[in-house]
């Protein structure tokens, strides 16, 4: 450690958990929202990205660094936010792809941003090579891939535990959260094997992705880690065309991980009435995780066949409602049309 110990800040919240009647009618058991969207930057990335800058700077003598972040939005956008906290300086480089809605969002913060690449990993190599590479100062700030990240994610999984005990759920018996390079499932992962010791008591995990952004689905079927020749899915937060190593480890040693795939379409129907039935606007990333209470999916992957009605109506699971910036009234609605949805 260095010796510059700065005033914790609050990079990150505790967020709420509250239960759904609407969601819970939908799926048929007990389901509560963990509303990361109310996290500083909009995202859960405030925890894991927040928690490892905070680290880097204790590591730096006198504290004085400049922040350097690959991103598709979210990650880039909880770095500039918690580099506004710290009173640090941050650099962000964004994919083609990234809207000019998030880079403003980003430029508000004082971010200086550059937009680079068709996807993540390109963006990623050129803020490598081309811009920290030149910087003495500079930290690198992984959108997903890094310890810290994950100890910082998986501090949702420690009030879990606590923030569902007075509304009568002695048990949490499922977790869904979405997948895109793997921080915020490999922080979620850490949680439950922190916090549930015996094999009976860890809950199911339920990983959501998208069709065309579906790295990790892809290299579960195929058994190995795979790289998407491109993103296809205009769930961009979801857009690594590789999930990290230990997130395809934990598909390969857990037994209550599964990985999960939703369309486009659906997930533009889980952000629009998550819109109307907790009226909270959040994007379609985040609407791939809600998506799979609407359509079935969560009954039948969490439930299976041999529960009978009454056993899954007392069955609890978390929502992790991720959030996301990425999102607006007129994007959602153009969405709805495209899709069909109503």
């Amino acid at each position: 450690m260095g010796s510059y110990d700065p005033e914790p800040q609050k990079l990150s919240i505790e967020t709420p958990c509250i239960p759904s009647a609407a969601l819970s009618r939908a799926a048929g058991c007990n389901i509560f929202l963990k509303l990361e969207n109310l996290q500083p930057s909009g995202s859960f990335k405030s925890r894991g990205v927040g928690y490892m800058m905070y680290r880097a700077m204790l590591d730096k003598p006198g504290g004085n660094v400049h922040f350097y972040c690959s991103s598709g939005g979210n990650a880039g956008l909880a770095c500039a936010t918690a580099a506004a906290t710290l009173s640090q300086p941050c650099t962000i480089v964004v994919p083609m792809s990234t809207t000019a809605h998030m880079i403003d969002k980003m430029r508000l913060l004082g971010a200086k941003v550059h937009q680079v690449g068709s996807n993540w990993a390109l963006a990623d190599a050129h803020l490598r090579s081309e811009l920290l590479a030149h910087d003495p100062v500079g930290v690198y700030v992984p959108p997903f891939d890094h310890p810290h990240v994950w100890e910082g994610a998986s501090r949702i999984v420690d009030e879990l535990v606590y923030q569902l005990k007075p509304y009568g759920a002695s048990e949490i018996d499922g977790i869904i959260c979405n997948c895109g390079g793997g921080g915020l499932l490999n922080g979620i992962m850490e949680g439950v094997e922190n916090n549930f010791k015996t094999p009976e008591r860890k809950p199911k995990v339920l990983a959501v992705e998208t069709v065309g952004a579906d790295s990790l689905n892809a290299s579960v079927r195929a058994g190995h880690l795979v790289t998407l020749p491109a993103i296809t899915s205009i769930a961009t937060s979801l857009g690594a065309p590789r999930v990290s190593e230990r997130t395809f480890k934990w598909s390969q040693e857990a037994p209550y991980l599964e990985s999960l795939v939703v369309t486009d379409a659906e997930a533009v129907m889980g952000s629009v009435k998550f819109a109307n039935d907790a009226r909270m606007l959040v994007e379609v990333a985040c609407g791939a995780t809600i998506a799979t209470v609407y359509n079935g999916d969560l009954r039948r992957v969490a439930g299976g066949e041999g529960l009978s009605d009454e056993e899954w109506s007392r069955k609890n699971v978390v929502v992790i409602v991720c959030g996301g910036s990425n999102v607006t009234l007129e994007l959602l609605r153009e969405y709805q049309e495209k899709y069909g949805v109503k």
